[in-house]
C-alpha cells in the first residue's frame, strides 16, 4: 500500500519551506499541484524533478478513482496546492477522505497557511475561534452572516481583495461598526501589513486605499455580554 503525503507551501517567503517538506517532494512518485505552472516555479528554485500532475476543483472527481489506484499498488503521492496547506479552501479534502475510506495512509506535514499568523497578529483572542473560508457569493451569504452575527468566539475569513471593501460593509451591517477587526494582506512577502481597529475604521482605511494581495480578515466575536443583554432582550 501507498501513502498520501499533503504538503504546504510557502504563502509568499520561500523560506517558508521546511526541510522535511523538500525531501517529500523529492522522494515521492508523483506530485499532485494545483496549478502546475506556479508548482513549477517553486519545485525549479528547490531543484525538485519529481513528476507532476494537475489536480484541482474541475478534475478532483474524474482523477480520483486512477489515483486510489496508484495507491494501492504501492506509489507514493505528495500533494500541493498553489500556496499553504491543501485541503484549507483549497482542493485536498476529497482525496484525503477517499483515502482514508480506503485504509490508504494519509500524513499531513505541518507547515505555510495563511490564517494562523493572520489570528495571531491580529491581537484578537485565540484560545477559541471559529475558520469560515470564504464567504458563499450570493446565495447563502446573509444566512451565513446572520448565523455568525451572535458568535463569540473570534472569526476567521479570506476575503479576495476587490471584495474586501463590500465585505467589511457587511461587517459594520451585521456585526456592528465598533466590532474590532483586524486585516492581514500578502502574509509573509515584501509588502505584508495588518490595519486593525473598529469595522467602521478598517472600512474607511481600504476605502481610501484600495487593497492588493491575498487578504485574511479576522473579526472579534461578540462579547458574553452583549449577546446576554440580547437574549434578555427578546425575552422581555
Amino acid at each position: 500500500m501507498g501513502k498520501l503525503f499533503i504538503v504546504p507551501t510557502p504563502i509568499g517567503n520561500l523560506e517558508d519551506m521546511t526541510f522535511r517538506a523538500i525531501r517529500v517532494l523529492k522522494e515521492v512518485d508523483l506530485i499532485l499541484a494545483e496549478d502546475t505552472r506556479t508548482s513549477g516555479k517553486l519545485l525549479k528554485h528547490f531543484e525538485i524533478s519529481t513528476h507532476m500532475h494537475s489536480h484541482h476543483m474541475h478534475n478532483e472527481h474524474k482523477t480520483i478513482a486512477n489515483l486510489i489506484t496508484r495507491l494501492q499498488s504501492g506509489e507514493t503521492i505528495a500533494l500541493i496546492s498553489d500556496a499553504g496547506t491543501p485541503a484549507i479552501s483549497d482542493p485536498g479534502f476529497l482525496l484525503t477522505r477517499t483515502c482514508v475510506e480506503n485504509n490508504i495512509e494519509v500524513d499531513c506535514l505541518p507547515g505555510a497557511t495563511a490564517f494562523v499568523p493572520a489570528l495571531v497578529n491580529s491581537g484578537l483572542p485565540n484560545d477559541k475561534f471559529v475558520f469560515e473560508g470564504f464567504l458563499p457569493e450570493k446565495k447563502g451569504r446573509q444566512t451565513r452572516y446572520l448565523a455568525l452575527a451572535e458568535e463569540t468566539r473570534t472569526m476567521i475569513f479570506y476575503v479576495s481583495p476587490h471584495k474586501l471593501v463590500k465585505t467589511l460593509a457587511e461587517f459594520v451591517q451585521y456585526f456592528g461598526a465598533d466590532r474590532a477587526v483586524s486585516v492581514s494582506r500578502e502574509l509573509s512577502k515584501l509588502h505584508e501589513e495588518t490595519i486593525r481597529g473598529t469595522a467602521e475604521e478598517v472600512l474607511k482605511h481600504f476605502e481610501a486605499k484600495p487593497p492588493k494581495g491575498e487578504i485574511v480578515a479576522v473579526v472579534g466575536g461578540m462579547l458574553a455580554e452583549t449577546k446576554s443583554k440580547r437574549q434578555e432582550a427578546r425575552e422581555v
